[in-house]
């Protein structure tokens, strides 16, 4: 099948465009950077999703939109309006099948910066408003919500001892999820998935969960 994959670069982009290829699947890849990636189903375009008109690929099967910021300032316009946009250029195409959205944790419990948060809650909404419109082609529409992820760009927590340990308390299973992880569920949610659909699927090893009762 043809993959669209967005910011695979590095992280769960990456890891996502790493997982359909070792299936046997052709990944086009969208991303700011140059690729990391050397494979003969791999092809890179160098594209920003917050400005730039998108060049679709041609039978587009699977969409997975990753590309984003953490950056405040631009995290409506990219994360959000630029997910949108992309999109928005792909739904129509009479071959495809699924796409699957990166959200966030803290689009549920409001946690990080208020415009990240917005972006991020409004990819969630975004998505449930396709899985109404594209259902009747048999297209499925969801989204992932990781918690901590061990990544490049939260290097600034992974390399603090301190830093680390006080996040990975903060979880019922003590640790944070590795971008394989997310890859191998958006796997099976574009490609072996048939019921699932509209559905923003929680992996934050159970942080949201945790509480303190007090008595």
């Amino acid at each position: 099948m043809r993959i669209v994959i967005t910011g695979t670069a590095a992280g769960i982009g990456k890891a996502c465009a790493e997982r359909f290829i070792s299936s046997g699947h052709e990944v086009y890849g969208y991303d700011v950077e140059e690729s990391t990636l050397d494979h003969p189903l791999y092809h890179h375009f160098i594209h920003d999703i917050a400005g730039e008109q998108t060049p679709p690929v041609i039978g587009c099967e699977i969409l997975i939109n990753n590309a984003g910021t953490l950056t405040e300032e631009n995290a409506i316009e990219t994360n959000l309006l630029g997910t949108i946009r992309f999109t928005e250029a792909f739904k129509d195409s009479v071959s495809l099948k699924s796409i699957l959205f990166i959200a966030s944790a803290s689009a549920r419990n409001g946690s990080e910066f208020p415009l990240y948060v917005a972006s991020k809650a409004g990819i969630v909404g975004y998505m449930k408003n396709l899985a109404l419109n594209l259902g009747k082609r048999g297209i499925t529409c969801n989204s992932i919500s990781p918690g901590g992820v061990v990544t490049a760009s939260n290097g600034h927590i992974i390399n603090d001892p301190v830093l680390y340990a006080a996040v990975k308390a903060e979880t019922l299973l003590g640790k944070w999820a590795q971008p394989e992880e997310v890859a191998e569920l958006a796997y099976y949610l574009t490609v072996q998935n048939r019921s699932i659909t509209g559905e923003d699927i929680l992996m934050d090893n159970g942080e949201m969960l945790r509480s303190n009762f007090i008595w």
